[in-house]
């Protein structure tokens, strides 16, 4: 309890957060799929922040990351940002849902981050050519790293999802079957509803919104998660909508306290941790720990 007050009182006494993000692209603040609901949960707190980019250390499984005063949340602790937020209660959405089933958000949330995730991640690295992880991760990296560092993630997403040469398609069909179950609950959920939960927004409505940014914002047309998406019209009408009142501000930020991008600012991660122990940055090699013949490549972040 007193981490968590004395974290809540930094945070107050912080005179501006920093969101540490990679960098933007495909019309959105951040094209990371990680990143993204960060940023969206940041906004619907109306939290005061500035976006700092690194385009040094791509991978880097501790980006996402906020700064405020002498602490550092970082995305590979205590269940990332929007956990540590919400348990430390710095800021926490969720609370402003007294009358919600808490097992109908939780049951929610991990559609989103299970069956939606999986989805996201397997057209992302084994559905496609390569070239949007490249402009998301890579691009700021030589040629001969970049291919490395994505060979790499590849093969890491294939055992994550449980994918060899013998289930491929089995298993590409279970994906998209989960993925569309998870769309037709979600669409049910929501109805006429602005949000997901009583007309006013969670850590699920941060969550799902970055999903459905990226997949109609950054997936080519031939995605075939794009096309489960959009045959949700109402889920659709969810993104498009707060697409306009949470990013679309930006260019009006200062007038709305929402918060500003800094492409070419760029961020150290302060050796604090954000319960307020000093600790080292941990977690800085996330595709891989060693580039074969490279040794090990060290990605640090600033977006």
């Amino acid at each position: 309890m007193a981490s968590a007050a004395a974290a809540a009182a930094e945070w107050e006494e912080a005179e501006r957060k920093v969101l540490v993000a990679r960098k933007a692209a495909f019309g959105l603040p951040t094209a990371c799929p990680t990143c993204l609901p960060v940023l969206l949960y940041l906004r619907m707190c109306n939290v005061p922040f500035d976006i700092h980019v690194d385009s040094s250390f791509p991978d880097a499984d501790h980006i996402p990351y906020v700064e405020f005063g002498e602490c550092v949340a970082f995305n590979n602790e205590k269940g990332g940002v929007i956990e540590y937020l919400k348990e430390e209660k710095i800021v926490d959405l969720n609370s402003k849902h007294p009358s919600v089933s808490y097992s109908d958000v939780l049951s929610t949330k991990a559609m989103v981050m299970t069956w939606l995730s999986d989805a996201l991640q397997y057209e992302l690295w084994l559905a496609s050519d390569g070239s949007i992880p490249h402009d998301i991760y890579f691009s700021d990296l030589s040629w001969p790293i970049g291919k490395i560092l994505y060979w790499k993630k590849t093969r890491e997403v294939k055992q994550q999802l449980g994918i060899t040469k013998l289930n491929a398609a089995e298993k590409e069909e279970e994906i998209y079957q989960k993925a569309n179950a998870a769309y037709d609950a979600l669409s049910t959920r929501l109805g006429d509803q602005i949000f997901l939960f009583d007309n006013s927004p969670t850590d699920v409505d941060a969550l799902f919104l970055g999903h459905a940014l990226f997949v109609l914002n950054v997936l080519p047309d031939t995605s075939v998660l794009r096309s489960c998406l959009q045959k949700y019209d109402n889920l659709v009408n969810f993104t498009k909508h707060l697409k306009v009142q949470l990013l679309e501000a930006d260019s009006d930020s200062s007038a709305t306290g929402l918060g500003s991008t800094d492409p070419s600012s760029s961020s150290t991660p302060r050796k604090r941790a954000s319960s307020g122990r000093m600790q080292p940055v941990r977690g800085a090699c996330s595709f891989a720990q060693h580039a074969d013949g490279l040794g090990p490549q060290i990605f640090s972040a600033s977006d």
